[in-house]
């Protein structure tokens, strides 16, 4: 599997970790996903995605829907829709110069096992996405759950590394009912005042 960065293999040396890190390589790493791994994402409503542009300039993002909005086509290759935000497109603007991002999905509420999985992206149109994936009733339900608002387009995510994010700082949360508001410029349901910028 990898070996790693170059700035990875500098610091290991430097810092007198490396049998540790072979061993992460080792037993931990993969360039495919496995069925645990599938079943984790399957069950998620949320995560979170690292994008950079070409000068390395980085962005993270945020991004839910309900459990399995993000859809595993096959151990190689993830979707997930994209929405009408806030019209910035800080993600798609980055993948769109650099397609490698680098999700993560944590699972708070049971095992608090987290899931890194880290590729190359590409941007979608819906419609295109939709003729590709028509025969498969998984991605057709993933989009009419919320409220009736369809993907302006979709990232497919082909994986290259996928490892754990172990449990041992990762709290367990409990999870609370909230109305979600899908697609509302409302700010009220937004919060976009939250920081008193005007």
């Amino acid at each position: 599997m990898s070996s790693g960065s170059e700035g990875e293999r500098v610091l290991q040396k430097q810092y007198g970790s490396d049998d540790r890190a072979n061993d992460f390589y080792d037993t931990q790493m993969r360039n495919q996903l496995n069925n645990r791994m599938v079943k984790l994402i399957e069950r998620q409503e949320m995560m979170f995605i690292a994008t950079a542009d070409t000068k390395g300039e980085c962005d993270s993002s945020f991004r839910a829907g309900p459990p399995g909005f993000v859809v595993v086509l096959d151990d190689k290759t993830l979707i997930y829709p994209e929405y009408r935000g806030n019209g910035v497109y800080a993600s798609l603007g980055n993948m769109s110069e650099n397609p490698h991002v680098g999700m993560l999905f944590i699972d708070f509420f049971d095992s608090t096992i987290g899931l890194h999985v880290n590729g190359k992206a590409m941007v979608v149109d819906n419609e295109q996405m939709m003729q590709r994936v028509a025969a498969s009733e998984t991605v057709c339900a993933s989009i009419e759950v919320i409220n009736g608002l369809h993907p302006e387009r979709w990232v497919e995510v082909t994986v290259e590394e996928a490892y754990i994010h172990c449990a041992k700082h990762v709290p367990r949360l409990a999870k609370v009912e909230k109305k979600i508001h899908w697609g509302s410029d409302d700010e009220s349901y937004k919060g976009g005042r939250f920081f008193d910028v005007p």
